[in-house]
């Protein structure tokens, strides 16, 4: 019997050997929430809504850090590079996760096999604003005005949809435009607000202040339906008549694929109840994000199709991946 039993000693400690780590302590230490662009827009509007709110769930601070360049790929690098504990997560967007891997040649990660989805977090349509002493005031005007003289449309960088947006402007309205990349919206708004360029298809809560207190004018939005935050405000597709005009942007957390699943469960959680409590939905809904809470393999099959369907947009126009 002491045999049988040492046996089945052994074999369960091997099995237990083989097992995923499990996470029981999690977390030890601070968290680095890591945005991929400059201070300022609307990814970085998220993460600091977050980060206050996770760090009282989780009892450790969250640290968000700036890494800026190269259309989000920096940023994301040192996330997919960092420990799979969880304590590095990504606050990504369309370009670093579904985007650059169609787009950059010579890509340091990949998105499919690197990166972990965790939480999406909001949804917001981008906003087509140009500085308030513009000499038009509506999408038809500015266009018409592109056929007589350049405009120069600015984006976060290259190979974010705010850059898909401002091509397939020029590309159907076949007006003269110029992209300026920029290395995240908060310097593309600086530049806007001084005139340096003409339009800006802008993540909405980046933009609102200025619009609200005048120094830009929102033109339309990037969406198929107008945002609740601005119902007055046309779509693009109906101010120009283009057919299935509708690109969004969005926010969602990530770590590094081989972060244990009670960690990343967890996270999911505490992320899904922060963004449906009132203060923080309200403040992101009012700053015309959508909230859309997922569950991680939800999440997942959202991140695969965004993919998917930028993958489409790049085969099927004439923007040339880099």
């Amino acid at each position: 019997m002491k045999a049988v039993a040492l046996i089945a000693f052994f074999l369960c400690a091997g099995l237990a050997g083989m097992a995923p780590a499990r996470s029981e302590s999690f977390p030890t230490h601070a968290l680095h929430l890591v945005v991929a662009y400059a201070a300022g827009g609307t990814g970085d509007i998220v993460a600091r809504l977050l980060a206050d709110k996770l760090a009282l769930a989780l009892g450790q601070n969250v640290v968000v850090e700036n890494r800026a360049g190269a259309s989000g790929a920096i940023g994301t690098h040192s996330v997919v590079s960092a420990a799979p504990d969880g304590h590095t997560l990504l606050l990504g967007q369309p370009a670093e996760v579904a985007i650059n891997q169609h787009w950059i040649k010579g890509l340091t990660y990949d998105p499919d096999t690197d990166l972990q989805p965790v939480a999406l977090a909001t949804i917001v349509p981008l906003a087509l604003v140009i500085p308030a002493n513009a000499p038009y005031a509506t999408v038809a005007e500015m266009l018409s005005a592109a056929k007589t003289h350049p405009l120069a449309f600015a984006s976060a960088g290259t190979g974010t949809p705010g850059h898909f947006a401002g091509e397939l402007v020029k590309l159907r309205s076949g007006g003269n435009m110029t992209h300026v990349p920029y290395k995240g919206a908060a310097p593309a708004l600086n530049d806007l607000l001084g005139a340096h360029v003409d339009f800006f298809f802008s993540g909405f809560p980046a933009a609102i202040a200025q619009v609200k207190d005048g120094t830009l004018k929102l033109l339309a939005v990037s969406t198929a339906k107008r945002s609740p935050a601005a119902p007055d405000v046309p779509t693009v597709a109906e101010a120009t008549g283009f057919a299935d005009f509708d690109i969004s942007l969005w926010q969602g957390t990530f770590a590094p694929r081989a972060t244990p699943k009670d960690v990343v469960s967890r996270l999911n959680a505490e992320i899904n109840n922060i963004l449906t409590q009132p203060e923080i939905s309200t403040r992101l809904r009012d700053d015309g994000a959508n909230v859309n809470p997922m569950p991680v393999d939800q999440f997942s099959a959202f991140v695969k199709a965004e993919s998917a369907k930028y993958l489409a947009i790049i085969e099927q126009s004439v923007i040339k991946p880099e």
